[in-house]
C-alpha cells in the first residue's frame, strides 16, 4: 500500500491511530466530566482512573525507544 509494507502500515497504525483514539478518549472523559459538573476532584478521579490503562501503552513505547527494542 503505497510502498509500505505490511510491517510498516502496522506500525504506522499502532504509533499515530491508537495516539489519536487515546486522544479522543481524553476529549471523551474530559466531555463526561464537564457534562457530570464533576468538580476539580471528580474530573481528577475520572481521568486518573478512566486514563489508568493508557499510562501502559504510552510508557511501553517510551521504554522501547530508550532500549531501542
Amino acid at each position: 500500500m503505497f510502498g509500505l509494507s505490511e510491517e510498516q502500515v502496522a506500525e504506522w497504525g499502532m504509533t499515530f491511530g491508537l495516539g489519536a483514539f487515546m486522544l479522543y478518549m481524553l476529549f471523551i472523559i474530559g466531555e463526561l466530566a464537564y457534562k457530570a459538573k464533576a468538580g476539580k476532584l471528580g474530573t481528577f478521579i475520572l481521568f486518573f482512573v478512566l486514563a489508568f490503562g493508557m499510562l501502559g501503552f504510552v510508557a511501553k513505547a517510551v521504554i522501547q525507544k530508550l532500549w531501542g527494542i
